[in-house]
């Protein structure tokens, strides 16, 4: 993970606020390069991990030279408040197909948890077109936010906004 801080653009599209990342940060896997194209928000959560459903995730999404996307899932569970979110929710955009810009930097790094553990598996994006062949890895520790956070964004968006979980259909998650 080599993510910095830089200053954020959020676009409220109706079903989700969508932070994008100025160039510069991103991860390696499997000797790949992948760059932080933006990172968005789910309620509730988009995975499961031990059948365990969260009240929101976060997807941040990367594609490597060839367009290949990796999205990695950060979940989210009630407890102290989050301050990346914190920040992001200040400058939300209340309408959809609006934007806004954050005037304060932020890193993703900080809204990830200390242990970088995490499940992987081949999947699709998780909105239209549902993309394949999408390398994902889900964090295996969640994060935490407030009841209060959760709630902002669930009123913002009007209700859930989620993709229900999807059956496996033979992929194999990795530990």
């Amino acid at each position: 993970f080599a993510y910095g801080e830089t200053g954020l653009m959020l676009t409220n599209n109706g079903h989700t606020i969508k932070a994008d990342y100025e160039s510069g940060s991103e991860i390696e896997v499997d000797g790949k390069t992948y760059k932080l194209l933006q990172f968005h928000f789910h309620t509730p959560s988009e995975n499961n991990i031990e059948g365990k459903s969260y009240p929101m995730e976060a997807h941040l999404v990367h594609a490597d030279a060839d367009g290949n996307l990796a999205v990695i899932g950060v979940m989210f569970e009630e407890g102290a408040a989050n301050s990346v979110v914190e920040k992001i929710w200040s400058y939300m955009p209340a309408k959809a197909n609006s934007d806004m810009v954050v005037s304060t930097e932020v890193s993703v790094m900080d809204m990830l948890p200390e242990n970088k553990e995490y499940y992987s598996f081949s999947g699709s994006l998780t909105t239209p077109p549902c993309t394949e062949g999408v390398k994902w890895m889900v964090l295996k520790d969640a994060v935490t936010a407030t009841a209060d956070q959760f709630k902002k964004f669930g009123n913002t968006m009007h209700g859930d906004t989620n993709r229900p979980v999807q059956p496996l259909n033979g992929r194999v998650v990795a530990k």
